[in-house]
């Protein structure tokens, strides 16, 4: 496991629960509004946190802490993950994982295996535009699409969100997206919000009444769909 970062509180990463979140290092992708753009590349591995430095912490945050949240980078990229994860288990918490949804074999032994409580996939953006999102061209998405239909076949609770940038993300790209995930349980969308660790610069965010104009336009197909961070 190559671990970049640990936040030991979080009450917005865990739906309902009190967490602490994990980042791992490295990603498959290269979206241009990534705001862990510090952790994506393994180049990073010289700042690891060891598995045991983690598993130090929880021991001594049991009945503290709810669950834990292991996002990235992309962690299904991780050798040892499922290890990991039963370790983390071992000790009575709940565990959430955060996917680009890239790797639908490896999520649904985590799913079957009944290693994950929760997983939250980020769909990046309509079909015929998420080889420009992620900054992979010509990217072939069907592995996007069986993730998707296992999250959809509701066998573990879940969510979908997705980070909007005025740049990359129109109307009809959020209907075609939201036409794509029909049915979803929960659906989240997010503002891309600037920082210092963003992968590109000059990109832009939506005002609150442009996203709220996205979630009335996608009400009539994702009823559950709600704004985050707003």
């Amino acid at each position: 496991m190559l671990i970049g970062g640990l936040q030991k509180l979080s009450l917005l990463d865990y739906p309902d629960r009190t967490c602490c979140t994990i980042f791992t290092i490295g990603c498959n992708y290269r979206c241009p509004f990534c705001h862990n753009a510090s952790i994506i590349q393994d180049t990073n591995a010289g700042q690891m946190i060891s598995e045991n430095e983690i598993l130090t912490f929880l021991k001594k945050r049991k009945n503290l802490l709810d669950g834990v949240c292991i996002t990235g980078g992309e962690p299904l990229l991780q050798n040892g993950l499922e290890d990991f994860i039963c370790d983390i288990k071992s000790l009575g918490f709940s565990v959430k994982v955060d996917t680009n949804g890239s790797f639908p074999e490896r999520l649904q032994k985590l799913i079957e295996n009944k290693l994950v409580d929760y997983i939250a996939m980020d769909i990046k953006n309509a079909p015929e535009k998420y080889g420009q999102t992620i900054g992979v061209k010509n990217y072939d998405i069907t592995p996007i699409k069986e993730s998707v239909s296992i999250l959809l076949s509701d066998v573990v609770p879940y969510e979908f969100r997705t980070t909007v940038v005025r740049e990359l993300h129109t109307d009809k790209d959020m209907l075609m997206l939201a036409q794509w995930i029909k049915g979803a349980k929960n659906y989240y969308i997010q503002n891309f919000v600037d920082s210092k660790d963003v992968l590109m610069s000059g990109l832009s965010s939506y005002s609150k009444e442009e996203l709220q104009a996205f979630l009335e336009l996608i009400l009539p197909i994702i009823p559950s769909v709600k704004l985050r961070g707003v």
